[in-house]
């Protein structure tokens, strides 16, 4: 049945792969990986990903009116939670190379035929919904520290924010908030859609796996979320232009981090390497 392969994969059984125990040493080497591969064929990564500097200019544009600018910020910090997903092409790219397969941009399209598509739409919809509560979380904090009214102006929204005691309070809890949010993406996803892409587990397990990688290797997981803020808020200063460098990058070293926590699989549940 379609919903039970959903939960459960193809074999419709739990297969819980089990998970390794890694070290921060293992982050570095999977962000050297993740170079490697993007370097591989740089200018073809910088071109698929173009999209995401320009979502980015696209969101700060449409923020740009007054009602909508207390958004901007969970906006574009918003838009790192579904990061896991919009990667799906980067992940097919490092598998590709791995095997010894052609690693042509197009090929990051191919994820449309895995077996597993069901499932991945599922964990891409749970982080969709992630995303649209994180928004109403950070209107009703911004609510509760300013009222409903909407600012006068950019610069007396960020003169607010800066210079007053409800702005930092702003600052402080809204920031709170959003570390709850990015910790359940962390933890429910930081591997769900690479083992997906690499076997038909179902979107259950694969977030389950994602749970136990976390609680198996707590330090040096978080110690990788804080690795891809700091590189996702250094890839947007400059207009966010360096995103189109950051998330190819970010995008295949987490297949390698993947391949470090979890091995590879053997047997009916691994995918076909030719496909």
């Amino acid at each position: 049945m379609t919903g039970f392969h959903v939960i459960a994969g193809s074999t419709e059984t739990l297969v819980h792969p089990p998970v390794r125990r890694i070290g921060v040493s293992d982050l570095v080497d999977a962000l050297h990986l993740g170079f490697s591969d993007f370097w591989e064929k740089p200018s073809h990564y910088v071109f698929l990903c173009l999209i995401y500097p320009l979502v980015g200019v696209v969101l700060a544009t449409w923020t740009s009116g007054n009602n909508a600018l207390p958004l901007l910020f969970p906006l574009m910090s918003g838009f790192a939670l579904i990061g896991p997903f919009a990667a799906l092409g980067l992940y097919e790219i490092s598998r590709r190379r791995e095997a010894g397969l052609d690693t042509s941009w197009w090929h990051a399209l191919e994820v449309r035929q895995s077996p597993a598509i069901p499932s991945i739409i599922a964990v891409g919809l749970f982080l969709l919904a992630i995303f649209v509560v994180w928004l109403l979380a950070a209107q009703a904090v911004y609510m509760w520290c300013f009222g409903p009214n909407p600012p006068a102006s950019l610069g007396s929204f960020v003169t607010d924010v800066l210079t007053t005691s409800r702005g930092w309070t702003l600052i402080i809890v809204g920031n709170l908030v959003g570390l709850i949010f990015a910790i359940v993406v962390l933890a429910t996803t930081v591997i769900a859609f690479p083992i997906l892409l690499d076997r038909d587990i179902g979107a259950y397990d694969a977030m389950y796996t994602s749970v136990r990688a976390l609680r198996a290797n707590p330090i040096p997981m978080l110690v990788w979320g804080l690795i891809v803020a700091a590189l996702l808020v250094i890839g947007s200063i400059p207009l966010f232009a360096g995103l189109a460098v950051v998330i190819p990058i970010l995008g295949h070293a987490t297949w390698h981090l993947y391949r470090k926590l979890i091995a590879a699989p053997t047997g009916p549940a691994r995918r076909e390497l030719g496909n």
